[in-house]
């Protein structure tokens, strides 16, 4: 069979058909003039346009992919729309739970976006990306962390999911094993699901401070397993693998002949701590960014992958054909990120974080949430609330309910004793964090 574009002309029938074709015409026109016969009939569009719309029907359970049944919904959603039910009756609603930055896309950012735009020429741009922003992105490796990394080693993508999506959809074949975090951010195990692979939950807890080490890898790898996905910082957590263990998990797994996924999209958030990056440690680790958190660009859905040379072409095909190439003014606007006054805003902004954790934090052992781990990145604080309830969940439901503060149950992140924790979020100002600790207290000293 042979596949043309809808705009290319049909080419003249060679060889059988060529022979065949005058007899075949001759058969359709005696067809449609001999006795008794009638010429196609025209529809006319009036016709088409007033016939009964047929009705849509509900999915069928049993159609559906047997894939959908291992991949779950985000529960916190349930409470989103909850919130905004609320909100809509006229409650004050403290908001926790939304995983992005509250503030606004730094201006240099808007200013390229809207020079660019008024220029006109809105197209696509190649699979990998501009040339000039993975030019920018291979400077900013080099300016912040000494890294000569080629362009040519740099894909900028639809957000950093779609660079999950990519580097999966390239290394997964039907049954691999591998290895995730759990807790951890619930996508990237619903990927590997997608993908027909095995996501295996790999339990970690204060005492790894969250976070994967060289021993459990080994202990949990077995003849099927293919590769481990880390985050550094991480979600839900905000811990932050330091380099010697982050060097000793590429060494166990390069090791174990498998690959590494290191997924640094909150990098730069870091807090009494220096950034720093997987690439430094491991020139075959695949290491996923994205301008979303620190950047703070999240609407814009832009992303970036760095990947070993060798799979560079497979990532670009596949890139091609699911969704041709990344948001082209949002690509325009990146290459603003990087300007010395970007970050300095973006610096300003880390250390506001910064403040409001340290308030946070303290203020939530106070009403007795238990924070094991050390929280140095991202903004988040994982909270263990089993002195306070029996079920994050239905906690999570009475703070909404009760005292207008929402946050996520930790169910949303995994099967390692989610009843127990929560995670909060603190992307909101420092006013609205204490609002939600006064009332939180206020709901837990009547409650007791």
């Amino acid at each position: 069979m042979e596949w043309r574009s809808a705009g290319t002309p049909p080419r003249e029938p060679h060889g059988y058909w060529a022979l065949a074709m005058p007899a075949l015409r001759a058969l359709f026109h005696a067809a449609c003039s001999g006795p008794g016969s009638r010429p196609p009939r025209q529809i006319r569009l009036s016709e088409t346009c007033n016939r009964p719309a047929m009705k849509s029907q509900p999915a069928d359970p049993q159609r559906l992919a047997a894939r959908m049944a291992d991949i779950a919904p985000f529960h916190v959603m349930e409470l989103l729309q909850r919130a905004r039910t609320l909100q809509a009756s006229g409650r004050s609603i403290i908001t926790l739970c939304v995983g992005e930055p509250d503030f606004p896309t730094p201006e240099p950012m808007l200013d390229a976006a809207m020079a660019f735009l008024r220029g006109g020429d809105v197209h696509y741009t190649p699979a990998l990306g501009l040339p000039q922003l993975r030019e920018a992105i291979a400077g900013y490796y080099a300016s912040r962390f000494g890294l000569d990394i080629p362009a040519s080693r740099i894909v900028v993508t639809a957000g950093a999911s779609a660079a999950m999506l990519l580097v999966l959809g390239v290394l997964i074949n039907p049954g691999d094993r591998w290895l995730l975090p759990d807790p951890g951010y619930p996508c990237n195990r619903h990927f590997v699901r997608l993908l027909d692979g095995v996501p295996a939950a790999l339990e970690v807890d204060e005492a790894s401070d969250f976070q994967a080490t060289a021993a459990r890898v080994a202990a949990a790898w077995d003849e099927a397993t293919r590769g481990l996905i880390v985050a550094t910082p991480s979600n839900p957590t905000g811990t932050v693998l330091d380099a010697p263990a982050l060097g000793e998990l590429c060494r166990t797994v390069a090791g174990l002949g498998g690959h590494l996924v290191v997924d640094e999209i909150y990098q730069g958030l870091n807090y009494g701590c220096a950034a720093h990056t997987a690439l430094a440690l491991d020139a075959g680790a695949f290491v996923i960014n994205s301008f979303s958190k620190y950047f703070g660009m999240t609407g814009w859905r832009l992303g970036w992958l760095v990947a070993p040379p060798a799979y560079v072409r497979a990532i670009e095909k596949l890139a091609q054909n699911l969704y041709i190439c990344a948001p082209t003014p949002a690509q325009h606007a990146a290459l603003a990120a990087f300007r010395p006054n970007t970050l300095q805003l973006l610096e300003q902004r880390r250390a506001e974080f910064a403040a409001r954790r340290d308030f946070l934090r303290p203020a939530l052992q106070s009403l007795g949430f238990g924070l094991p781990g050390d929280p140095r990145g991202a903004f988040y604080l994982y909270a263990d609330v089993s002195a306070l309830c029996d079920d994050s969940y239905a906690f999570a439901h009475d703070l909404l309910e009760h005292c207008g503060v929402a946050v996520t149950p930790g169910l949303d992140f995994g099967a390692n004793s989610c009843r127990r924790f929560v995670r909060l979020a603190y992307s909101r100002d420092t006013e609205q964090l204490e609002q939600a600790v006064q009332r939180m207290a206020a709901f837990i000293a009547h409650s007791r």
